[in-house]
């Protein structure tokens, strides 16, 4: 693949995070991973139903990602470079010219407004004037305080890619044995690990769509394509070898669990030996 095309995901404590809006578009519509969206969006009343960037993804969708050559990791610490006295300077001045830039805007906006609707016709006016006499003929007028400065939303630019003293080129890991080697990253560190992540590119070789299966009591919802025009069919949970045992009464609350959300418990094995995964699908049949 070609490096341009690779998409930057950015690593702090060994976590993934995807901050262009554009490569979290080509991540679901053409990788099919989704993530998920953490941040907040500004001048949204409630915070907890839509969010926005950064997109946090799985430690097994970024090894995918990696591994396949799609993206690559940035140490997004050590690309910050210490930036210089004349940096700075820059970038207050661009910073104060935006803000400028912002409420001229604003106030451009506000009288346009206002002159539309100051625009009435003349008897309008004639009856306004005749209400206000009156009025003033009533009552004592008061002396006012002066009315407060309009007040406006400055958006102020935060990228880091806009940033003179921001180098991910010098910070950058194209492979995952790179990455491993300079510590940024050690997933997959255990068998455990290494199963979820066998497992899920297996599911994902197959087309599926994953997601975080916490909620329903596995480690995946498996999804039959993109999760917003799709209910998920199975909850998946990680076996991480052959030889691994299982409780009865595991099973049992796997298959009444998946079929109380109407979906079938798939447990998925894996044979870290032949690198490859089985899977068992459960689902509560009834006796009686």
């Amino acid at each position: 693949m070609a490096t341009e095309s690779r998409i930057a995901i950015h690593v702090s404590n060994q976590r993934a995070y995807v901050w262009n809006v554009d490569d979290i578009s080509t991540l679901r519509s053409k990788h099919h991973i989704c993530g998920i969206l953490t941040g907040t969006l500004p001048h949204v009343s409630q915070q907890n139903v839509f969010l926005g960037i950064p997109l946090v993804l799985m430690p097994e969708e970024a090894v995918l990602l990696v591994e396949n050559e799609f993206a690559f990791f940035v140490a997004d610490q050590n690309a910050h470079l210490e930036p210089t006295a004349a940096q700075l300077e820059k970038l207050e001045r661009d910073q104060a010219s935006d803000i400028q830039e912002q409420l001229k805007l604003s106030e451009m906006k506000d009288a346009s407004q206002n002159s539309s609707s100051k625009a009435m016709s003349e008897d309008a006016i004639r009856k306004r004037q005749i209400r206000e006499q009156k009025k003033a003929e009533k009552d004592v007028p008061e002396p006012l305080a002066p009315p407060p400065p309009p007040m406006y939303n400055i958006v102020v630019p935060a990228e880091s890619t806009s940033l003179s003293w921001y180098h991910p080129d010098s910070s950058r890991y194209d492979s995952m044995t790179a990455a491993k080697e300079a510590g940024l990253w050690s997933y997959p560190s255990n068998l455990q690990e290494r199963a979820k992540c066998g497992i899920f590119r297996s599911l994902w070789e197959q087309g599926y769509f994953m997601g975080s299966g916490i909620k329903f009591g596995g480690d995946y919802l498996v999804y039959p394509g993109d999760p917003m025009r799709y209910h998920s069919h199975f909850t998946a949970s990680i076996v991480e070898s052959l030889a691994t045992p299982i409780a009865p009464m595991e099973i049992v609350a796997h298959g009444r669990l998946g079929t109380a959300t109407k979906k079938a418990h798939l447990l998925c094995c894996w044979d870290d030996a032949k690198r490859e995964a089985s899977y068992l699908s459960i689902e509560w049949a009834g006796f009686g």
